[in-house]
């Protein structure tokens, strides 16, 4: 018996994406030929197109990120599997403005390989595109890891401030040394007490007991470094957090940009206790809690936990992230 409420294996992605673009016809197409979603009213004084794409599964990434303020085109693959690079080609084409497309990518090796592909047919076109590449999963910084980290919830930040700066008329390889920069400042931690429900099989990715927790989890149910012991919140979101500023060092009376997401199965009333903490320890700190996202941002079908980003942010980067954005998914 499947477990999702879809037509067939094969017809769920077409069909959400075609219901995606007529919910939200105000804000984008869909090209289903390709199957990209374009922006309809993109800022006139961009010259530089963004495009973004990657495995479905985690909704509202992409598609929910395309529209005024942020993205140009989304390429969203089959579940958990990366576009196709004729997808990312033809969607390049409709995004690519004066100075060409960049490209938000996370750190997989099939997303790597076939936004690579695209970005050479492109550059035999005569389309200049560029590379942002987003690694920011704590849980595989490691020199065992010959992939390196993986690219998870800063995405969604950096597409934020990325848009905002393309809106002011940066150039390709400005956007792309600030793509660099934002991706360098940013680090993810998830945890999940369930794994998500394969599509394929029906059945949870992985299995764990009640009082186990899987600290380090990846958005695809990739098990983590460490299986630990389940307990209270407070001290949870402690180890996290603590972790993620070793990472990046950010300095007494700095700031911060935060995401709380929760990774399909996690209801807001915990995301929000979960922010509680996360708060607390930055004040104690000395640590601006500058923003913050709390909800499904970035989610892994149906998996039960939540992954915190923490972004340090000076003026110019609250400034963009502060910036008009009208998506179906980010709007302000």
């Amino acid at each position: 018996m499947a477990s999702y409420f879809e037509n067939g294996d094969d017809t769920l992605v077409p069909d959400a994406l075609r219901g995606f673009a007529r919910a939200h016809a105000d804000l984008l197409t869909l090209d289903p030929g390709h199957s990209f979603l374009l922006a309809r009213d993109p800022a006139p004084t961009r010259r530089v197109g963004l495009l973004s794409g990657g495995g479905s599964g985690h909704e509202p990434l992409h598609a929910g990120y395309v529209g005024r303020g942020m993205l140009d085109v989304a390429c969203p693959g089959l579940v958990f599997a990366s576009p196709h690079n004729r997808q990312v080609y033809e969607g390049s084409l409709a995004a690519a403005r004066s100075e060409g497309v960049l490209h938000i990518v996370k750190n997989y090796t099939g997303d790597r390989i076939n936004f690579g592909i695209a970005a050479e047919r492109l550059a035999h076109r005569g389309v200049p595109c560029a590379r942002v590449l987003v690694d920011d999963d704590l849980a595989t910084d490691s020199e065992d890891i010959a992939a390196g980290r993986r690219g998870t919830g800063g995405t969604v930040l950096i597409e934020k401030i990325l848009g905002a700066a393309a809106d002011t008329g940066l150039g390709l390889h400005e956007l792309q040394e600030l793509g660099t920069r934002l991706a360098a400042s940013c680090r993810t931690l998830a945890v999940a007490s369930a794994a998500h429900t394969a599509p394929t099989t029906g059945r949870p990715a992985f299995l764990l007991d009640p009082e186990e927790l899987e600290y380090g989890v990846g958005i695809h149910g990739e098990r983590a470094p460490k299986t630990i012991p389940r307990g209270p919140l407070g001290p949870l979101v402690e180890r996290m957090v603590l972790a993620l500023l070793d990472a990046l060092s950010p300095a007494r009376d700095s700031s911060v940009i935060a995401l709380v997401n929760g990774l399909g199965a996690v209801t807001p009333l915990e995301l929000y206790a979960v922010h509680a903490e996360l708060g607390g320890l930055l004040d104690d700190r000395g640590i601006e809690l500058a923003r913050s996202l709390v909800g499904e941002y970035i989610t892994s079908l149906d998996m039960r936990g939540f992954s915190i980003t923490l972004l340090a942010a000076d003026h110019q980067i609250l400034r963009l992230y502060d910036a008009p954005v009208m998506t179906a998914a980010l709007h302000w």
